[in-house]
This record gives C-alpha cells, sequence and structure tokens, in this order.
C-alpha cells in the first residue's frame, strides 16, 4: 500500500506543480479538462542475498534471478532484509487544460524534474517524477468516440478520450492547448506481509 501511495501522491504533486505553470500567451480561461492514466509494473522481485561490503542486491522474480548494487543515492541500504519486496512501478497522468493560446503555431514545451526518497529510517524508496508543460495543436476530433488528437512539439500525436461530450463543443482543430503531463518512476522496497 505505501508503493502505491508514494506513487499517487508524487503524480498529484507533480499535476500540481505542472498545473501552476503559465502561458503568457494564454487568451481565454480553461475550456474543458481531460484525463488519461497508465500505469505498470515494471519489475516485481524478492530480495534473496545482501552483500552489504560491496552493497549488492539479488533479486529473483518470475524471470529468474538477477544482481544489483545500490549506489549511494539509495539510503536506508542497512533497511533491507532478505525476503523484502523490491517493485519499481511507472504511473503516467495526463491531464489536459485545454487552455487556447496563441503562439503563432509554434508548439513549445518546458520539463522539471524532482526526486523523493523515503525518510531515513524506512525502508530504501525513490520517486521521480517529471512534469511536461506543453502547447500542442488539436489535429483531430472524433465526437462520436469522444476522443481528441494533439500534436505535441515533438511532433507525436496523443489521443485522449474525453469524458464529458460537452466539453468538445469549442474545441477545433488547428486550435492551440495547454497541455501538462506527469510522469512518476517509483523504485520501492517493502517488508513481507505478515502471515496471519
Amino acid at each position: 500500500m505505501m508503493k502505491k501511495t508514494l506513487i499517487a501522491s508524487a503524480a498529484i504533486a507533480a499535476i500540481t506543480i505542472g498545473a501552476n505553470f503559465s502561458i503568457a500567451q494564454q487568451t481565454k480561461p480553461p475550456i474543458a479538462g481531460m484525463v488519461a492514466e497508465e500505469a505498470a509494473l515494471l519489475y516485481d522481485g524478492v530480495v534473496t542475498k545482501i552483500d552489504a561490503p560491496t552493497r549488492t542486491v539479488t533479486l529473483k522474480s518470475k524471470d529468474g534471478e538477477t544482481s544489483i548494487v545500490a549506489g549511494p543515492e539509495v539510503k536506508n541500504f542497512a533497511q533491507i532484509k532478505v525476503g523484502d519486496h523490491f517493485d519499481v512501478v511507472y504511473e503516467l497522468a495526463v491531464a489536459i487544460e485545454l487552455v487556447k493560446v496563441k503562439n503563432a503555431g509554434v508548439r513549445s514545451e518546458e520539463v522539471t524534474s524532482s526526486t523523493v526518497t523515503a525518510p531515513k529510517g524506512d525502508k530504501p524508496g525513490m520517486v521521480t517524477s517529471n512534469v511536461i508543460t506543453a502547447v500542442a495543436n488539436v489535429i483531430a476530433i472524433d465526437k462520436a468516440k469522444k476522443i481528441v488528437s494533439l500534436k505535441g512539439p515533438q511532433g507525436n500525436v496523443i489521443k485522449v478520450k474525453v469524458k464529458n461530450p460537452d466539453l468538445m463543443k469549442d474545441i477545433a482543430v488547428n486550435d492551440q492547448v495547454k497541455v501538462v503531463y506527469a510522469q512518476a518512476i517509483a523504485a520501492v522496497v517493502t517488508a513481507p506481509v505478515a502471515k496471519k
């Protein structure tokens, strides 16, 4: 449960930070809000061996065993015990504010990053989050499927499902909108659940 709380907190904090960015060319208040979420468990393993002098931890997952060296950035190394679980989780939250902007057709991107580590004495854990604030072009609208396609600064296209179709009334192809992406990746060690 701690793992999910850390990630959710990081994603929410990242979105909140991202939402505070402003674009000088903003001409109208937000007309809609949409959210797309994605989460994936990238690694799920159990600690089988610890070599404290070399800071090497051996992990076993369904794909076999692997050893990693915990660098100096891994605080609370001494708290890791054989039998602990080690998970790496990725989470993406995309908040589309749909703030119409005038940028003379220029798409832009701004990135901020932050890292939070577990408090001293807890099991090791680290959450790194990136907030990307971008100006994107609306390139397609599918009102029947409630999907808006946006072209970002790198030329990438994302499709976002709109929950409330009324929010699409004032959106047109070629509009530019502000987009806030919040990505979080967490590596967390947790003690095994005690059997009752």
